[in-house]
């Protein structure tokens, strides 16, 4: 039996029911229940950021405000790599139902910290949760769902980000002004105890245990060299993070040891060929990381340059963007359509072809005569190729993967995508800082214009530069196989 033919064995309709969608009776709870899962992960990244600098000032803990958000990425980070060699091992379900565990205690461990240190010690906890859950629901995505409900499922994944990027910020501020910012931490627990008791019976029927294609030898062991890998790429993505907090020189010593550390194992975790964009399943792991990192750092300074440069209050300055949501999920449903298959890498070119024209097209409102509505339109535009993209990767990650491989190579596609962010902020920060952006500390509440717009350019336009690289990646998806089997594997035609 053939790797493909292996994977659909392993994918086939339960129970012979397979007329129905995602919410048919077979796959009702399970649809539910793991869309609920990533709307909670959603909902927390929109909301807790809204309410971190008064938890760090609460704290005393201004002056380690970034690493409120380094631990978790780095811990998420280890989180990914463990849990695709757990699920893999044994199924997914031991991984998610520690992940979302680990989540939860958490958010609770930070929302009743009394020092900073041990907020940061729940953020670090959770992050390795985040991490759990989010390669494990991969796993059972591909274990529970035929190939041809899995870029619907991918849609209502995306889809979930839109509510709390919307309601998000503005229902963590109602809380944090009237309630305080630690319930924003010690609500979210309570609403983990729905999704797991609708979907977790329903995983552990259908995509608990070991893939279709691991033979009946023994249970293999944890692979030591891929977790010391995973500790090497946490240590070091913090390293670096540190460094890039502060241009002083000495920051060079940590930095150089954090790049010591990660490179070989970036290289270790990543499949052979990532950085030089071998066609195939390398490709597509690199895509997904240009794609996010991005996006996420031009994201990350378009509302501060709203205020600062052109005077709209946060709020305002956060609407901008809210918007974007939507289209994001608009792009994630024309990807999930029957009739878009034959077309997916084409239309994942046009996603990172509008992202890089809409991250160029942002810093135009530094022009005083340009119309701050322009970023609201461009940011729609660029989202909307977001959602092209991001779901297409994790359809074609399911798709280039032997069964047995889903949870390494799903780990593979979340690092990729977490690492970029780190790395693609920590450089556009510190350009950011040379330029004298630190000077938008001082004007952030007052009056515009006191930073210097050259700052933000000089994160926009190189963000928009890796967006293009991006687009040229999309022309290296497709494998180099000939007739049939490159038809199925895109999708030019159906499976007998």
């Amino acid at each position: 039996m053939t790797a493909l033919e292996a994977r659909d064995a392993a994918t086939a309709r339960p129970e012979g029911k397979g007329e129905g969608g995602v919410l048919s009776r077979p796959y009702r709870a399970l649809s539910i229940g793991i869309v609920f899962v990533e709307l909670l992960i959603a909902f927390e990244a929109t909301a807790v950021g809204t309410a971190m600098p008064v938890a760090a000032r609460e704290l005393d803990g201004v002056s380690l405000y970034a690493f409120a958000f380094s631990a978790y990425f780095t811990t998420s980070l280890f989180g990914m790599v463990f849990a695709g060699q757990w699920a893999d091992r044994d199924g997914p379900l031991a991984a998610l139902t520690t992940g979302i565990t680990a989540f939860a205690a958490g958010l609770l461990l930070s929302g009743t910290a009394g020092t900073m240190w041990l907020f940061l010690l729940g953020r670090a906890v959770q992050g390795l949760g985040g991490g759990l859950v989010v390669v494990a629901l991969y796993v059972v995505v591909v274990r529970a769902y035929p190939e041809r409900l899995r870029p619907a499922i991918m849609a209502a994944f995306a889809a979930s980000w839109v509510i709390p990027s919307v309601v998000g910020p503005l229902i963590a501020g109602t809380v944090t002004e009237h309630l305080g910012w630690r319930w924003v931490f010690n609500g979210i627990p309570v609403l983990v105890v729905f999704p797991l008791a609708l979907a977790l019976p329903r995983i552990r029927r259908l995509s608990s245990g070991r893939s279709a294609d691991a033979g009946t030898a023994g249970r293999e062991p944890f692979e030591r060299r891929r977790i010391r890998l995973a500790l090497g790429i946490s240590l070091g993505s913090g390293l670096l993070q540190y460094a890039a907090q502060d241009l002083d020189p000495l920051s060079l010593v940590p930095g150089l040891a954090g790049a010591a550390l990660l490179v070989p194992a970036v290289l270790g975790l990543l499949p052979r060929g990532t950085y030089r964009a071998a066609r195939g399943l390398p490709s597509v792991v690199l895509l997904r990381g240009l794609a996010a990192g991005s996006f996420i750092a031009a994201e990350s300074f378009v509302p501060l340059m709203l205020v600062t440069q052109r005077g709209l209050s946060p709020t305002l300055a956060g609407f901008s963007l809210a918007a974007a949501g939507g289209t994001w999920a608009l792009g994630s449903y024309v990807q999930s359509r029957p009739r878009t298959e034959p077309y997916r890498d084409r239309l994942m070119f046009l996603g990172m072809v509008l992202l890089a024209a809409a991250v160029a097209a942002v810093p135009s409102v530094l022009i005083p005569a340009v119309p701050v509505w322009i970023v609201a339109v461009a940011w729609g535009f660029g989202c909307f190729g977001m959602g092209l993209v991001i779901a297409s990767t994790s359809v074609l990650l399911l798709r280039l993967s032997a069964p047995k491989e889903v949870g390494s190579n799903s780990a593979a596609l979340q690092i990729s995508d977490g690492l970029s962010n780190i790395v693609l902020l920590a450089a556009g920060g510190a350009a950011f800082a040379a330029l004298g952006g630190g000077k938008v500390a001082e004007t952030a509440t007052s009056t515009a214009g006191g930073s210097h717009p050259t700052a933000f350019a000089a994160v926009f336009l190189p963000m928009a530069g890796v967006a293009l690289v991006g687009a040229w990646v999309t022309t290296r998806l497709r494998e180099r196989c000939s007739g049939r089997r490159a038809a199925l594997r895109f999708g030019r035609v159906r499976s007998p």
